[in-house]
């Protein structure tokens, strides 16, 4: 089968991307021709050379990197399909399926999955509709909500908004009328905890919101509770199955993007998490309604609160594509659950042709 692997992004996430992208060029089975597309933090595609694919395979150091030869840069045709949607120069590269590593904006976001289902390209991973929603916090939480899933108080700020000193004015006071301090800011279509941090007065919920408008123009003001983080990974289209839950105990105040990233003692992770078995089967119940409700296919992994003092269950947060480095949570929780990186990588590429192929059946006018 002729897989492309895109990776990189015009993202805040760029650097992520590398390494899961990496990762799964390492557990994927050999037989597959693999090729790699490349995208820069502008925004353009590069098909690397099958150098560069050798060079991970043997290095277990090495990171996927980007060349940007002119000759190599693809570009993407309305209507082309598997045979000829992608195009290098004057030949079109046949593509059976696209495994999009593209975390954050221009990746998760719905925008790059418009583009693969205008060209007619099968591709892992959720639809337009069910990324977007997820990408933004907001959405997931209504929704979810909606659903009677258990979700943390939360104020929703537009920067139009608060730039009006005396509508900041009043929405603070609304802000502190129904939550406590300390309080937890967030962009919200950012992921990797980007622009993301603790208020505790006032005076930080001010700057903590200037930081967080810089990432995005929407921001989420959450009631902040003293919990244990715990995930959950799953897999399916129609049906789906929830795994084997972990647990993240970060050294740091919260599991934040150095603790994920760039600090090898950021955080301990557990599993499957050590929780008690009704907790377990809550969390992998609402983990599946939540899927469901969203129409999520192929796979994501679903982020959870349990209160330290109530023991109160929330959904947090939805990665509809989490990260895939040999140390991720995601297929850490398949892997304790039975199924292991190549599998799970090949449960994927399995899922999104079925997924194709059925959407593929549907009318698209009323002619014969």
């Amino acid at each position: 089968m002729n897989i492309a692997i895109m990776y990189g992004g015009k993202s805040s996430e760029h650097e992520v991307s590398l390494v899961s992208a990496t990762s799964i060029v390492r557990n994927i089975n050999s037989l597959h021709t693999i090729h790699l597309i490349g995208i820069t933090k502008q925004g353009t595609w590069f098909l690397q050379n099958q150098d560069e694919l050798m060079r991970i395979r043997s290095d277990e150091q090495a990171v996927l990197q980007i060349h940007t030869a002119a000759e190599n840069q693809v570009s993407i045709i309305p209507g082309g399909g598997t045979k000829g949607a992608l195009k290098v120069g004057q030949r079109f590269l046949e593509t059976d399926v696209i495994f999009p590593v593209l975390h954050g904006s221009f990746g998760e976001d719905g925008t790059i999955q418009g583009l693969f289902e205008m060209a007619e390209l099968p591709y892992v991973g959720c639809g337009v509709l069910a990324s977007s929603l997820s990408m933004d916090k907001e959405k997931t939480k209504n929704l979810c909500q909606a659903a009677g899933l258990p979700i943390v108080p939360f104020f929703t700020v537009r920067k139009n908004t608060w730039d009006i000193q005396s509508e900041r004015d009043l929405l603070i006071q609304e802000i502190e009328k129904e939550l406590d301090y300390p309080l937890f800011v967030k962009p919200c279509r950012a992921g990797s905890s980007v622009g993301a941090g603790i208020a505790k007065d006032k005076n930080e919920l001010l700057s903590r919101a200037e930081e967080a408008f810089s990432w995005d123009y929407k921001i989420l003001v959450e009631a902040y509770i003293p919990a244990r983080e715990i995930e959950c990974s799953v897999t399916g289209n129609e049906t789906c199955i929830a795994y084997t839950p972990g647990e993240i105990i970060p050294s740091h105040s919260f599991y934040d993007y150095e603790a994920k990233y760039t600090d090898p003692d950021g955080a301990i992770l557990k599993i499957p998490a050590e929780i008690t078995d009704d907790e377990r089967k809550t969390i992998r119940e609402i983990a599946m309604k939540a899927y469901k409700t969203l129409d999520l296919s192929g796979f994501a992994r679903v982020d959870f609160f349990i209160d330290k003092k109530t023991k109160k269950i929330y959904l947090n947060e939805i990665n509809t594509i989490p990260g895939f480095t040999s140390i991720s949570m995601f297929p850490k929780m398949c892997a304790a659950s039975g199924l292991p990186y190549p599998d799970l990588i090949t449960l994927l590429l399995q899922l999104a042709i079925e997924r194709f192929d059925s959407e593929r059946k549907l009318k698209t006018s009323r002619g014969k």
